[in-house]
């Protein structure tokens, strides 16, 4: 995987091969982050990442100059590789706390700009997702939820859901109160 843009432009970060990640292609995540440059200023965003896996999605959004990144993933050898990584770029602004995202959500007071989510594409409850986010009121007013699916999740009848893009197999849908 590389970083698309900013401070690290081009860095090729190697991830260990026995983490349980499917990181997102190059391919889809410029996509995505082209998006995102036309609506957001990054440095004003703090995000949250759940599901980092490698912390791709993280390292793309700080080397974007982004406020601040907080990736939680439950295992142990990701967040220790995201905790490695973010040493070796100098991102003092990437935080990294091993949780189970449920548990996170329920906990956390803070509100966020933007929350990204690549949960495991066959993860149950993945529908239930938005839901989980919206009810515990932890996106910003302008705030968007991107979630990263397969073909076979559908949100587009989700109230919030106001945008889906396709970038290969990677699909992602975007939701916000309107």
């Amino acid at each position: 995987m590389r970083i698309i843009s900013g401070k690290n432009k081009g860095r090729k970060i190697t991830a260990p091969g026995n983490l349980p990640v499917r990181p997102t292609t190059d391919f889809a995540k410029e996509g995505l982050f082209n998006v995102l440059a036309n609506h957001f200023d990054f440095k004003e965003l703090e995000v949250l990442d759940l599901f980092a896996g490698t912390g791709n999605i993280s390292y793309e959004f700080i080397s974007r100059d982004a406020k601040s990144v907080l990736a939680i993933d439950i295992n142990t050898s990701c967040t220790n590789f995201i905790r490695q990584t973010a040493e070796k770029l100098n991102y003092k602004n990437l935080f990294v706390i091993r949780s189970d995202f449920k548990a996170f959500l329920i906990h956390t007071e803070k509100k966020w700009d933007m929350i990204f989510a690549d949960p495991p594409y066959d993860m149950e409850g993945v529908a239930d997702l938005p839901a989980m986010v919206f009810n515990q009121k932890i996106l910003k007013p302008d705030g968007w939820l991107i979630i990263e699916h397969s073909r076979n999740s559908d949100f587009s009848t989700h109230a919030y859901c106001f945008e889906h893009r396709k970038y290969g197999n990677v699909n992602f849908s975007i939701f916000r109160k309107r």
